[in-house]
């Protein structure tokens, strides 16, 4: 059986502990996973450079599209410097032009900032134009992996691109298939596609210690349990774990 690697998508700084006790080789860490992802904050990245576990930070000042302005692209920039400074394992981070094309100076431009970082272009690339000229331009800018669910809405609905993909990127870039992953289909997945590593989360729902409750006062969005919240657990990663083999 092949090893596959499992990038667990999270949120905090207890999320990354469960993950490493689970057996999971990377995570990636965001803030505002219900917006699709942020930055997370400076002490959160620098407590999770200390845990001993591969970490990809989220570089995204906001959600929302990908094309940003000037201003953020200097915040952008100066949080790479930060996590490249920490020594974290690499950033993840999307930039778009109008048009739905890679917007190569920026990109090229965060590029540059991480050195040595790893570099992942993150599911910006399920909205732009093209994905094979968008997967050869980043090769060529120097972005060593792309999150994709294959341009769908989730992965079990672009496995057809998805496969594609692995075999237009050879060796020169990773595809890392992620969204709607679970511990049923991916097997499936990784099978069908050719890819050697997976990105989900692995979470489980956890309640509130709260004994005084206000049911008239919203602070998340509308709709979401006020009092439970989702966290990663080591038997959640375990479970992907286990089932994540390919012959």
């Amino acid at each position: 059986m092949s090893e596959v690697t499992f990038e667990v998508c999270l949120e905090g700084i207890d999320d990354i502990y469960a993950a490493k006790a689970g057996g999971a080789q990377r995570v990636e860490l965001c803030a505002a996973l219900v917006e699709g992802g942020i930055t997370p904050s400076h002490a959160t990245i620098a407590a999770a450079a200390r845990v001993g576990i591969d970490v990809m930070v989220m570089i995204r000042p906001r959600s929302g599209d990908f094309d940003y302005t000037a201003r953020e692209l200097d915040v952008m920039e100066a949080d790479v410097r930060y996590c490249r400074s920490l020594g974290v394992a690499g950033v993840v981070f999307g930039i778009l032009d109008p048009q739905g094309q890679v917007a190569g100076p920026q990109v090229q431009r965060l590029v540059k900032a991480a050195g040595p970082l790893s570099i992942t272009f993150h599911r910006a690339f399920d909205v732009c134009r093209d994905p094979f000229a968008t997967l050869d331009r980043l090769r060529d800018l120097g972005v060593h992996r792309v999150l994709t669910s294959g341009q769908a809405a989730t992965v079990p609905e672009g496995l057809e691109l998805i496969r594609r993909l692995v075999v237009a990127a050879g060796d020169g870039i990773g595809i890392l298939p992620g969204c709607g992953i679970t511990p049923e289909n991916v097997a499936e997945v990784l099978t069908y596609t050719g890819a050697r590593e997976f990105h989900a989360t692995a979470f489980s729902p956890l309640d509130s210690r709260m004994v005084h409750r206000n049911a008239e006062v919203y602070m998340r969005v509308p709709g979401l349990p006020e009092y439970q919240r989702q966290i990663t657990t080591p038997e959640r990663v375990k479970n992907f774990l286990r089932t994540a083999k390919v012959g």
